[in-house]
């Protein structure tokens, strides 16, 4: 697992914001960072290998396949994984707050 992804792992691991993730879940043929199945919640971190204009089609490609099911993406650069941990955690407590939980 990429440094970013330890770092968010160590806050959001064992309910820590309340609500269970997952990490390196399966979704039809993508895997994605972090999943909430309790909220239909995607997490994506994004490096300095998603800066290309072919990673940027891929991920926009993924965002829409699982928009499609029924899942809501957010997305973080590990710029702001390591500088601003605090506003990411907030972000996802406020997506999460504003959508309502599905049955498992």
């Amino acid at each position: 697992m990429p440094e970013a992804e330890k770092y968010l792992w160590l806050h959001i691991r064992k309910k820590q914001l309340g609500i269970k993730f997952r990490r390196q879940y399966g979704v039809g043929r993508y895997v994605a960072d972090f999943y909430c199945p309790e909220y239909k919640l995607v997490i994506e971190l994004d490096g300095n290998s998603h800066s290309s204009l072919e990673a940027q089609a891929y991920d926009a490609e993924r965002n829409m396949f699982m928009k499609t099911i029924g899942l809501d993406v957010i997305r973080f650069t590990n710029q702001e994984i390591f500088t601003n941990i605090s506003d990411v955690l907030q972000r996802i407590q406020e997506q999460v707050k504003n959508k309502r939980a599905t049955p498992p």
